[in-house]
């Protein structure tokens, strides 16, 4: 295993993380993971190097902070340090904090967690944050022992992510997505170095979007795959896409069997920062352009067309409908879409023709609007 180093912290992380979001379950049910194969899973990683494992409020249903403290017991207690999140969502006043940080402690059976992020900060959630003033609540329990340091995890644009980097001066890490195809997406490649340059350490999530680039590729991007020089398999030339970038302190994989434990970590031991060969990264620059010509509509997300009359987030929406066409993904497409307020879907478009007026790309707004809706806000 590759360690390298998290911002100004005075540790080594293990190049590899581990995601806790997508253990193996039993059935259909998100919440009943499979503690024998999970367990085998995490155990192999931990005893081959990993050292950093990441987990939420709500991943697996609340299952999985549960599951990391059955697991993490006896011999394989401190070999790794956890991080898992605040569900912001669900703080409504300053003594929310406290509650739910001690729930997840007592799920996590530890007195303290090394790592604690605000989960999925965006405008709207970091101004709630600020306003009940939670950054001081948090810092009372890096005080008292129950948290190691602070970070966040972020789902937004650019310019919120450099306010919140900014607007707070003890920020041990973030947490962005960010792949080959993700390069200028939410915080993308600007933010990882706007965070790098003041201290912060970079963690990666959704390094396959998904799984969406360890699938079979679209015929239009299958040829580009054979100019690669190196017997890698997609996922480890994804993986080593990052790696290559000495300001990502942690790539996170929330994998979901064995087989791909063993394979991410070998990947891991032969990662090399600024390793690739400038013919190299041109290749993934002619495959990020290939991937994002399968998208349908021309949207650049300019923004023009905002703020809609009807309060349509309509970048947002034409977002999800992009990437779940241009990656064969209706589900995962589903999924962003309801993750957006109701209030801000396609079907709330009037068709008023505001936003079509000054949108610099001619997209017929209007006409698209409710065929997405009619896509993405299927329940299959």
């Amino acid at each position: 295993m590759r360690f390298g180093t998290l911002g100004k912290l005075d540790w080594q992380p293990s190049a590899l993380g581990f995601g806790a979001m997508r253990f193996p379950i039993v059935g259909d049910d998100r919440t009943n993971i499979d503690q024998d194969r999970a367990a085998e899973m995490l155990h192999y990683a931990l005893e081959h190097g990993v050292n950093y494992i990441d987990t939420a409020y709500f991943y697996h249903g609340g299952a999985s902070e549960a599951f990391l403290g059955r697991a993490l017991q006896g011999s394989y207690r401190g070999r790794a340090r956890v991080a898992t999140k605040l569900p912001c969502g669900r703080v409504k006043n300053r003594d929310d904090f406290d509650r739910i940080l001690d729930e997840q402690l007592e799920r996590l059976q530890r007195d303290h967690v090394d790592f604690y992020l605000l989960h999925g900060l965006n405008a709207e959630s970091w101004n709630s944050m600020r306003k009940l003033d939670i950054l001081s609540r948090a810092e009372r329990a890096v005080s008292d022992g129950r948290v190691g340091e602070l970070g966040f995890s972020f789902h937004d644009k650019l310019s919120v992510f450099k306010d919140i980097v900014d607007g707070y001066d003890n920020w041990a890490l973030c947490q962005i997505q960010y792949n080959y195809v993700d390069v200028d997406y939410q915080a993308g490649r600007a933010g990882l170095h706007y965070a790098a340059q003041r201290g912060l350490g970079v963690v990666i999530m959704e390094p396959l979007r998904g799984g969406q680039l360890a699938k079979e590729p679209p015929p239009t991007v299958a040829p580009l795959w054979r100019e690669a020089g190196r017997p890698w398999s997609q996922v480890e030339w994804a993986l080593h896409w990052l790696w290559d970038q000495p300001e990502i302190s942690v790539v996170l994989s929330g994998m979901s069997t064995l087989e791909q434990v063993q394979e991410n970590v070998r990947a891991a031991s032969r990662s090399v920062p600024e390793n690739l060969t400038g013919e190299e990264r041109a290749l993934f620059d002619r495959l990020r352009k290939a991937y994002l010509s399968l998208r349908p509509i021309p949207c650049t997300g300019c923004g023009y067309c905002l703020p809609c009359p009807s309060g349509v987030a309509i970048p947002n929406v034409f977002e999800q409908y992009n990437n779940a066409v241009a990656f064969d993904d209706m589900r995962r497409g589903r999924m962003g879409y309801r993750m957006l307020n109701e209030a801000r879907r396609a079907d709330k478009c009037t068709a008023c023709h505001s936003c079509e007026e000054c949108c610099p790309q001619g997209i017929e707004v209007s006409r698209w609007m409710p065929k997405i809706h009619a896509s993405l806000a299927e329940d299959t």
